[in-house]
């Protein structure tokens, strides 16, 4: 049962919560994932089975892509509908969506982000959305993240409140915080502004066109179907150069042992994906290109 399932994440729940209902579907503990979502955001969760889990180093690095609906006219303490209004809730000033473009430029490519305070990252040890709910706020030092693609989806609209907003479609290195964009092409906007939808569409490789419903997973786990889904390992890191090995050379890998292997124009220190004859993932090592070696780092047989 080894492999890479994608996930459509409901709104409402954390994902946690996913991790623990893939646990209960597919009986087995032995589950993880590649980057969380927030409790109100939906879609793509790359969740990792049994042997799997070992691959997450090699793909909670890739890039995401979000739609997201940003509303205009204020600031909420989480960044996001969750969370309660910082000000009075007023109507914004007129926004057009040429003012919008012109601010937007400023956001692609490489930016700093300071992670907000209600974020799963940790500091000395404690995540800072814990430190948030108990009301201590600590001084975080920005990240640096890169805005690949950033466009308007949809022009100004109207929310039923006194303010307006605006959809986007964002795609970004991993670690990006699309709360924290939101609100920061607001205070270049001169107005508040946070998230009240977050879509993720895909997580490196994968879009939301594979991902399941949980409610799907149950029905093809019941239909002893799940082989039909399951992602294999060397497909999900298949972006990874690849060496062949026969069987001789998988027992060396298997030992741990050093292999001799010419693989041309690949930068030092590349992760290499070690495969068998009939496409199995053996093994992904490290390429040394000055002793032109591969050392074994994670062995899966």
């Amino acid at each position: 049962m080894d492999g890479i399932l994608i996930i459509d994440k409901p709104e409402g729940i954390t994902s946690h919560d996913v991790v623990a209902r893939c646990r209960r579907i597919l009986r087995t503990k032995r589950i993880g994932h590649t980057g969380t979502l927030d409790p109100f955001a939906t879609g793509v969760m790359v969740i990792l089975v049994e042997k799997a889990t070992r691959l997450a180093q090699f793909l909670d690095r890739d890039a995401k892509e979000y739609e997201a609906i940003v509303r205009l006219g204020f600031e909420t303490d989480t960044g996001d509908l969750t969370g309660s209004p910082k000000s009075e809730v007023q109507s914004p000033k007129s926004v057009s969506v040429d003012e919008i473009e012109q601010v937007l430029t400023y956001f692609r490519g490489e930016i700093q982000q300071t992670p907000p305070m209600y974020s799963a990252k940790k500091v000395a040890g404690k995540k800072l959305y814990e430190l948030a709910r108990e009301g201590i706020e600590i001084e975080r030092k920005p990240i640096k993240v890169t805005i690949y693609e950033l466009e308007i989806l949809h022009s100004t609209r109207d929310f039923g409140l006194p303010t307006s907003g605006f959809g986007l479609k964002v795609s970004c290195s991993a670690g990006t915080y699309i709360r924290t964009l939101a609100e920061d092409i607001g205070k270049k906007l001169e107005t508040g502004a946070h998230l009240i939808e977050l879509r993720r569409t895909r997580a490196g490789k994968f879009n939301i066109e594979r991902a399941l419903r949980l409610e799907k997973l149950e029905e093809i786990v019941a239909a002893n179907k799940l082989n039909g889904v399951l992602i294999s390992t060397n497909e999900a890191i298949s972006h990874l150069p690849e060496v062949k090995l026969s069987n001789q050379e998988i027992n060396k890998i298997k030992n741990g042992v050093k292999l001799n292997v010419e693989l041309g124009e690949i930068m030092n220190e590349q992760f290499i994906r070690m495969t068998d004859e009939t496409e199995n993932l053996i093994a992904v090592g490290v390429y040394d290109a000055r002793e032109k070696t591969v050392q074994p780092k994670v062995v899966l047989v």
